[in-house]
């Protein structure tokens, strides 16, 4: 009863320093839920569409202003400028005008018509990845289009029934069948990352700061007082309502996407709420290891920081894990984000059971476990340390 006592005064301590400081407001509420419906509403049509290309067309001919009108009429990329040489093409992707272009030279008509391969190019700006291949691929397309375009004709000329040319053009056909996201929708790719990472980056730096302010501000021998000097029970009961208001945060984030914009989640309901309940504890267990590691509030909070930002390469999800160097495949298993993201995309996304990403299941119970270990240097830190800005 004496420990339920001094969890209840701390909570209700740390519910007026939530109330009177604005930070714990913004960090805590607003600024999620702003990135919230930032990443989602930024790709909400699933794909970026009406890209601007442009077309060097020195043939002008019916043929290839027939591709032309092709090109143009793909959802993914818009025709904006035809220009009348390859320089000032290239100048315009130079001044951000436009991502790529078409160049048809001149004699390329002629060329098909006559068999005698003639050479289309296209050039593409992949400073902006996505826009870059995806403009790529709308290019490369339609120069295979028009050469089959072409090719047909000569074949029905010739007297070939529509079967033989199909199978003259495409010897094999492909039957796609893209699993669990056959939308190619990059809202539930990036969206389910950067969101939840965004987020565990803010409950790193709370975390860390909530327990810095204490020392900043020469409350931490109070705090501590209120728990008898049991630094557990001083951890517990002020962190209960940061975890209750994240936790509001990230099922209200969940619920959003999974059940009003419908991203797939074949895992079920269950397991999203245990990868939530795992992604705000474990986040929690990382800035209260991170201060206890290097008490000081400017120190800790530079290190949440960094990992949080670095989380974002190494989770995965934009450059495969394998693909990286050994050290760094070793070392991205000391993000959270890493192991919330395979936990994701295996038992939620896809809906595998939970055995088979347990490894990472584990490694994020490791980290809400991590604050055992400087438990006594923050108590030492609470009673001893002198605040140094």
């Amino acid at each position: 009863m004496k420990i339920l006592r001094e969890l209840y005064h701390i909570t209700l301590r740390e519910l007026l320093i939530l109330r009177r400081n604005h930070i714990y407001r913004f960090a805590m509420v607003l600024f999620p839920i702003l990135v919230i419906f930032f990443f989602t509403s930024m790709l909400d049509e699933g794909q970026p569409i009406d890209m601007p290309i442009g077309i060097v067309d020195l043939d002008n001919t019916s043929t290839t202003r027939s591709l032309e009108q092709k090109l143009d009429g793909f959802q993914m990329s818009h025709v904006v400028g035809h220009y009348s040489s390859f320089s000032e093409a290239r100048k315009a992707i130079q001044r951000n005008e436009i991502y790529g272009f078409l160049y048809i030279p001149k004699g390329t008509t002629d060329k098909l018509l006559a068999s005698r391969q003639p050479k289309i190019s296209y050039y593409y700006s992949n400073t902006t990845l996505a826009a870059g291949s995806l403009v790529m691929k709308d290019l490369k397309t339609i120069s295979t289009l028009g050469s089959a375009g072409v090719g047909q004709g000569i074949l029905r000329a010739k007297g070939l029934t529509d079967q033989q040319i199909a199978t003259l053009l495409m010897p094999i056909k492909i039957d796609l069948h893209q699993i669990a996201n056959p939308w190619t929708n990059y809202n539930i790719y990036l969206t389910t990352m950067m969101v939840p990472g965004i987020i565990m980056l803010f409950i790193f730096l709370i975390s860390a700061y909530s327990i810095g302010t204490e020392l900043k501000f020469g409350m931490s021998k109070e705090w501590l007082a209120q728990a008898d000097n049991n630094i557990l029970v001083a951890i517990i009961g002020k962190f209960l309502p940061q975890t209750l208001i994240f936790l509001a945060i990230v099922f209200g984030y969940q619920f959003y996407v999974f059940y009003v914009l419908d991203f797939p989640h074949a895992g079920g309901p269950w397991m999203l709420i245990l990868l939530g309940l795992m992604q705000v504890l474990g986040s929690q267990g990382f800035g209260i290891f991170a201060f206890g590691l290097l008490p000081s509030l400017r120190l800790s909070m530079s290190i949440c920081s960094l990992w949080a930002v670095l989380s974002f390469s190494m989770a995965g999800s934009a450059f495969p894990v394998m693909g990286m160097d050994a050290p760094l495949q070793s070392l991205s298993w000391l993000f959270p984000l890493r192991h919330y993201w395979m936990i994701y995309q295996t038992c939620v996304f896809n809906g595998f059971p939970l055995i088979n990403a347990w490894f990472h299941f584990a490694a994020l119970a490791a980290f809400m476990l991590l604050p055992w270990l400087v438990l006594k240097k923050i108590k030492n830190a609470m009673l001893t340390y002198v605040y140094i800005p």
